[in-house]
């Protein structure tokens, strides 16, 4: 028993020992180069005041709160509004319309910059890639009112290029903006449209980190473009993959509110009504903001339990993950 004991105490004076030793390192490397790490100075303070201080605002999805009383509410009321919008039916409506776009936008977007950077990756035009490359990143950095605008001009009933070619070789127009069923699909394409160019950067990094001799090899066996791309390509670049994938998945629930928001209209409501736009009607035009905060909350917890989920499996079957 006694010897137990002694082992134990040691491993916990190794354990302080490690730590300190740790501690000490990091706090070297920090005065080495301090200039580098006062850079994290800004970012850490706008996560901090912007996303943890804010946090503290949860407590109202417990507590009554009037416009005008006090900050954090007037009475405790426990689950009520918990409970309010599990047995409302529109919070499931916009539930399960947030869950399908989600899926269809994440299914359909996800393998186009990965798709991209291959195509990248092939070309041999070093002006013609780097041309490439640019085009396809102008259009992230198009803000998404500007986005929005854009696409009801094109997709407009009476001037729009879309309907101008539907009335030229078929006779008739659409108005897409109007019908629930284009919804969905102007969502996804405009999506995939703006952030392809962009979200295939991280890939394209990857892709400079698999040996070359991978390949030499693979040449002098035989192997054609496909299988090197097959056998070398994908899974060298399979942990970042892997690793955004988690991260989109974690985003699941919190799909494109201002665009959303923006394109959106009544005529659209049965499948473009999702969960951020359903708080944004029942915080800021309804005024109650207690419930948005229930609704907002249920969605965040509903976002950490698929990263943890998605974190789990990842590490699981790729060996793959943030943690």
């Amino acid at each position: 028993m006694d010897s137990v004991l002694m082992n134990k105490g040691r491993s916990n004076e190794k354990t302080k020992t490690k730590k300190n030793s740790n501690f000490k390192n990091t706090l070297k490397a920090i005065k080495k180069d301090w200039q580098l790490y006062s850079l994290l100075i800004l970012p850490i303070a706008y996560y901090i005041i912007f996303r943890y201080i804010p946090m503290y605002g949860n407590i109202i999805a417990f507590r009554r709160f009037v416009p005008g009383g006090p900050v954090y509410g007037t009475e405790w009321v426990g689950l009520r509004y918990f409970n309010m919008f599990i047995h409302d039916p529109t919070f499931w409506h916009v539930f399960r319309n947030t869950i399908i776009l989600s899926v269809e936008y994440l299914v359909i977007s996800f393998p186009f910059p990965i798709i991209f950077a291959l195509l990248l990756n092939e070309i041999k035009s070093t002006w013609f890639k780097r041309f490439t490359q640019t085009v396809s990143y102008l259009p992230y950095f198009i803000s998404t009112v500007v986005l929005a605008d854009m696409v009801m001009e094109i997709l407009s009933p009476s001037s729009g290029v879309v309907n101008m070619l539907l009335k030229h070789y078929f006779g008739y127009t659409i108005n897409f903006l109007a019908e629930p069923q284009w919804f969905r699909t102007i969502y996804i394409v405009s999506g995939i449209w703006q952030g392809m160019g962009w979200g295939a950067i991280l890939y394209l990094a990857a892709l400079t980190n698999i040996n070359p001799e991978l390949y030499e090899a693979a040449i002098i066996d035989g192997a054609s473009r496909w299988q090197q791309t097959i056998y070398i390509t994908i899974p060298g670049i399979m942990p970042t993959i892997m690793i955004l994938l988690i991260l989109n998945i974690g985003g699941l629930l919190a799909v494109g509110f201002e665009k959303i928001l923006l394109l959106y209209n009544p005529l659209t409501y049965s499948t473009a009504d999702v969960i951020s736009t359903y708080v944004y009607r029942m915080g800021l035009v309804s005024n109650n903001f207690s419930y948005a905060a229930a609704v907002g909350m249920f969605e965040a917890i509903i976002g950490l339990t698929l990263v943890y989920t998605a974190n789990y499996l990842s590490r699981k079957f790729t060996e793959s993950s943030l943690w």
